[in-house]
Parts: structure tokens; sequence; C-alpha cells
């Protein structure tokens, strides 16, 4: 693997990291969303990754069998969570049902902030792949001269 694919590795994780970060802070600020314009309460969002290669097509003919199986990520979609929604019984509240039910997005504040410093640890270990990356390259200059 030369230098360029390990930062092109470590950039799309971060990219998609990045993305992830988004889709919590998002959660995270929708927990007591009980209308949307959709209808209904705010539906937990993921996002749902996928390997992907990171050579563009000229790469792809000069490649050889060390660099057949590199891939970076990719994010394929940001999906809604098929988790039922939570029924609270707050009848004084103006999205209530007949019976005094107000239905909220089964969020779970402490499974989000699980996923964010996962996803922040992530993050910082593609930021840390990156910096190593150009250390070497730098070295490797270093001695050429």
């Amino acid at each position: 693997m030369d230098f360029m694919s390990a930062l092109d590795i470590s950039a799309s994780g971060m990219k998609a990291q990045r993305t992830y970060m988004n889709v919590i802070s998002m959660n995270l600020a929708n927990v007591k969303t009980t209308r949307t314009p959709e209808g209904g309460p705010y539906r937990r969002k993921s996002v749902a990754f996928a390997a992907t290669p990171i050579q563009n097509p000229f790469d792809k003919a000069m490649e050889n069998a060390e660099d057949r199986e590199l891939k970076g990520v990719t994010v394929r979609g940001i999906v809604n969570d098929k988790r039922p929604v939570k029924k609270v019984h707050e009848p004084g509240h103006p999205d209530a049902d007949k019976d005094g039910f107000v239905s909220y997005p089964d969020i779970n504040v402490v499974e989000e902030m699980a996923n964010m410093i996962t996803t922040m640890r992530s993050y910082e270990a593609n930021v840390q792949a990156i910096q190593d990356t150009k250390a070497m390259f730098n070295k490797a200059l270093q001695i050429a001269r």
C-alpha cells in the first residue's frame, strides 16, 4: 500500500464518522420531538456504511495483488430505525391522543452518548493514522536526501 492509499482510506473513514456524528446529534436534539413535517414523532436515524474501493478507474488498471483488497468506507444512506415509539400518558399535552397518550421517539440518550464516544474515537484513530502516514512520508523523504 502506498502513502496516498493510506491517506484515502483514513479520509473516507473520517468522512463517514463525521456523517454518523451528525446523525447522532440529530437524534439527541430530537429526543422530545412529538411532531414532524412527515407526521408523528421524530424517528431515530442510523447510518448504513458500506466498503468501497478507494481507487479511481486508472488506478484499477495499475493495481497489483497487494492493493486489490484495499477498501475505504462510504455512507450508503441514513435510515429510520424501526423501533416503536414510546407512549407516555400526558393528557394535557397538545399532541396527546384521545386516551391522553403522547408518542415520543424511542431514543435512549445513554445509547446515543455511547455511540458518540465510539464515533469520536474512530474519528481520532483515523486522524492519528493520517498523522502517522505523513510522518512516515517525511521520514522517507529525509532518508532519500
